[in-house]
């Protein structure tokens, strides 16, 4: 099932399952324990990002073609940081150029996100699967200045920015991706196809990260992964290619759909 959340005219916000056809049937229940149709389809006037996240985790370094286009040796272990759930940015929804505390080295990167569906501590690869709610498309909207150069040795000022998370458009539940590591993964910056690689790449796979992730730590249902981006990125393009405003950047996940964020400048 494709879930959507979604703000409906009169204010009241909801999750709805999206037909092949487009159209929107409104569920009832809960996400985490589940959700049941009720035969009222229903208009969205604002499409949101389809989780609030307990916790964004984010694995970098994980495509090995990525990996070597930033000439970075394969990590022996997941590469982790971390966004807040304040990062996460609605589909259609801006993504804001920092000025207050200014990056003139906004980067895309496409990632499929995983959605934990109920909390796991210590869970095998063999099992990883059977925690997974759902899958969406991310953006790990990064500020390469700040990554690199301003951050005291860390990523994550420079993956925190307000609007650094794009999410969605749509949960897709575990039972229609079968296998996360077999699915094509585009970036289209105005038009252009920037990344265009499959997460088979991955150095470690969506079980692989699960297992490693909930080793000593409960991961809570809703926390949301983010599994690495390929490479393509506009750091690595001769010359460098950095997000401006007026910029459209649209993240493109087989069997999930089409994740579309304009670009602007932060109004001081």
């Amino acid at each position: 099932m494709k879930v959507c959340r979604v703000q409906l005219t009169c204010g009241e916000i909801c999750y709805a399952a999206q037909k092949s056809d487009g159209t929107l049937e409104k569920l009832s229940g809960e996400l985490f324990t589940g959700l049941q149709p009720t035969g009222q389809f229903v208009t969205a006037a604002k499409v949101l990002a389809p989780i609030q996240p307990a916790a964004v985790l984010c694995i970098g370094l994980n495509y090995r073609k990525h990996a070597e286009e930033g000439k970075q040796a394969i990590p022996e272990n997941p590469v982790l940081f971390m966004k807040t759930p304040s990062t996460v940015q609605n589909p259609g929804d801006p993504i804001v150029l920092p000025r207050q505390l200014r990056s003139d080295m906004v980067d895309y990167e496409c990632e499929l996100a995983v959605v934990i569906g109920r909390d796991c501590l210590n869970v095998s690869r063999e099992d990883a699967l059977n925690y997974v709610l759902g899958y969406t498309c991310a953006n790990d909207v990064s500020a390469r200045d700040w990554q690199r150069n301003g951050g005291g040795g860390q990523w994550c000022r420079g993956k925190t920015f307000a609007t650094f998370c794009p999410l969605g458009p749509v949960l897709v539940t575990a039972d229609e991706i079968p296998n996360p590591n077999a699915l094509k993964i585009r970036t289209v910056l105005n038009g252009n196809v920037m990344q265009d690689w499959n997460t088979d790449d991955m150095i470690f796979d969506v079980p692989a990260l699960i297992e490693f992730l909930s080793a000593s730590n409960v991961l809570a249902a809703g926390t949301v992964i983010l599994t690495g981006t390929p490479h393509g990125v506009g750091f690595a393009q001769t010359p460098p290619l950095f997000l401006k405003a007026g910029d459209v950047v649209t993240i493109d996940i087989e069997g999930i759909g089409q994740l579309t964020n304009p670009v602007i400048e932060e109004q001081l």
